[in-house]
């Protein structure tokens, strides 16, 4: 059973940082792309970020594009989003997500089988 659980979530003032975890179970981790999704309260989950399967290649909502880094140990099976210049529209519920099919690096939230609970970020002006 795939199990995904995100930590590392708080509140920040503008312009601060934080880092994301992201660790997953119950498969082989290093054969899947990772990715990082987000729902503002009223919005539809938008994609923030995705890293494939070797670490290698990585991708970025336009939104993010600059301040946010994707991450991740394969070693560790764990992926990472470090938030660095926090805005205050990047208040969100940061979701964890993967797909099912190995060695594919998809953006769509609907090709993503597998989601974490979600963490809460929260950054005020």
């Amino acid at each position: 059973q795939v199990q995904l659980v995100e930590s590392g979530g708080g509140s920040v003032q503008a312009g601060g940082s934080l880092r994301l975890s992201c660790a997953a179970s119950g498969r082989t981790f290093g054969r899947y792309t990772m990715a990082w999704f987000r729902q503002a309260p009223g919005k539809e989950r938008e994609f923030v970020a995705a890293i494939a399967w070797s670490g290698v290649n990585s991708y970025y909502g336009d939104s993010v594009q600059g301040r946010f880094t994707i991450s991740r140990d394969n070693a560790a099976n764990t992926a990472y989003l470090q938030m660095n210049g926090l805005k205050p529209e990047d208040t969100a519920v940061y979701y964890c997500a993967s797909p099912s099919q190995s060695f594919v690096v998809p953006r769509d939230r609907r090709e993503y089988n597998y989601w974490g609970r979600g963490t809460q970020v929260t950054v005020s002006a």
